[in-house]
């Protein structure tokens, strides 16, 4: 909690210099430090338009803070100590190891410089298929235009450096939407099921069984859920834009699919938008707005409570309306502490998106539509907005960046941190007493 504090206000102090501001003057402190936060937390909501108010300088800052973000300041400090030759003690491994949310401590320097050598590989392949839209277009600025987008796009930033309106200008265009797609995707799929998918081709050939039977249970339920999801937000969204004049009606078949296809991806908490928001209908907002509570998947660059977390948390409900004892899925038995964790993440997600949406509301006279899909971003650390960002007034952006900060350093470290311990117990437990649920 405390190294992406200081990144925030160390980020803000950068921001708010004459240097970084594409006009020359220093820009307000608050915007500086929203802006600031919402690359530290990889959410996209901005206040300003980053494309006309920040220089080149204001826009490598956004951008090391963006990566800086995706990965951890903890991650970044300890790849740094490693390619100095210098061995991680006991304390930092811990740090990694709550960073990423490991179940062991077990080949974490490994899979630390698996992490650091995958980003960069898959960030810089994005930037060359970038290159092949942006350069003949924008000409040598298409090169870091390229460079920012596919770093943006893997962290799952969604901020852009080349309109006021995201990716409305490249909603029927494949290579962007195709690139900006899969950038997000693997960002958001999690470094875990990264390893775990090419660990089990690489077998394939050896082994007779099917590769997803070989998958860790991890990986089964963030590949699913992911799958799932994916497809059925955009199939709903193709259904209920359908016939909408101001966002899909007038597109080709093809072109209503794919800008179907970029709402259900981006609502995986990556904040570009391919179409205005405020122009969705009501159900596809609606369905956004569960898509982005949502989120990615663990252990990557997504926010939101992740899919593993929904799922489990879904199957322990079933369970309880079917009256079984255990929780199950794909012939593997959940712990109880998997699906306490899960139900604790969700209820304090819960909880800040609730009480953000009530201060919110409280200091802005806009729709509670507007004001729930803003808080729900936020939260999740997604970035899209109903056009509400650029109209905070002060106290609203107070309350977008606390709720940010939190959203990003997650329920679980919350918990965490906030917990007293409690005085040891007498091995005489207390006795239960049954009361009445639902």
């Amino acid at each position: 909690m405390m190294s992406f504090l200081l990144g925030i206000i160390l980020g803000s102090f950068l921001l708010s210099l004459p240097i970084s501001s594409a006009s020359g003057k220093p820009v307000p402190y608050v915007d500086a430090l929203f802006t600031a936060t919402t690359s530290v937390c990889v959410t996209g909501l901005v206040t300003l338009p980053t494309v006309t108010t920040w220089s080149i300088f204001g826009q490598i800052v956004m951008l090391i803070l963006i990566q800086i973000g995706g990965l951890g300041i903890i991650t970044i400090m300890s790849a740094i100590m490693i390619g100095m030759n210098r061995r991680l003690g006991l304390k930092n491994r811990v740090l990694i190891q709550d960073a990423f949310n490991l179940n062991s401590m077990s080949g974490i320097v490994i899979f630390l410089k698996r992490v650091i050598f995958g980003t960069f590989l898959v960030e810089i392949v994005g930037a060359l298929l970038y290159m092949t839209v942006f350069i003949p277009q924008y000409g040598v600025r298409g090169i870091w235009i390229s460079v920012f987008n596919s770093i943006s796009a893997f962290c799952n930033a969604g901020i852009d450096i080349m309109s006021e309106n995201s990716l409305c200008d490249y909603a029927t265009n494949p290579m962007v939407n195709l690139t900006t797609s899969l950038l997000i995707i693997l960002g958001g799929i999690g470094y875990i099921v990264w390893w775990d998918v090419i660990r089990v081709t690489k077998g394939f050939r050896s082994q007779k069984l099917k590769c997803f039977n070989r998958l860790t249970l991890q990986s089964k339920i963030a590949l699913a859920a992911t799958g799932i999801l994916l497809l059925a937000g955009a199939v709903l969204f193709f259904i209920f834009e359908y016939n909408n004049p101001l966002t899909i009606k007038n597109l080709s078949l093809f072109d209503k699919m794919q800008v179907a296809l970029f709402q259900s991806v981006t609502t995986r908490t990556a904040g570009f938008a391919s179409v205005p928001q405020q122009d969705l209908t009501n159900a596809s907002s609606v369905v956004s707005l569960m898509l982005m509570f949502i989120g990615g998947s663990p252990v990557g660059t997504a926010g939101g409570v992740k899919t593993v977390t929904f799922v489990v948390v879904m199957l322990a409900a079933l369970t309880a309306i079917k009256n079984e004892e255990e929780v199950s899925l794909f012939s593997r038995r959940i712990s109880k502490q998997a699906i306490s964790k899960a139900v604790a993440v969700i209820t304090v997600s819960f909880m800040i998106m609730f009480i953000s949406t009530v201060l919110l509301s409280a200091v802005t006279d806009a729709g509670i539509l507007d004001i729930a899909y803003e808080t729900v971003s936020a939260t999740a650390t997604v970035g899209l907005t109903r056009n509400l960002t650029p109209n905070l007034n002060i106290w609203g952006k107070i309350i977008i960046i606390i709720t940010m900060y939190l959203g990003r350093v997650g329920p679980i470290s919350l918990l965490i941190a906030f917990n007293i311990k409690k005085e040891k117990r007498n091995i005489i437990t207390d006795p239960i007493e049954e009361i009445s649920i639902g």
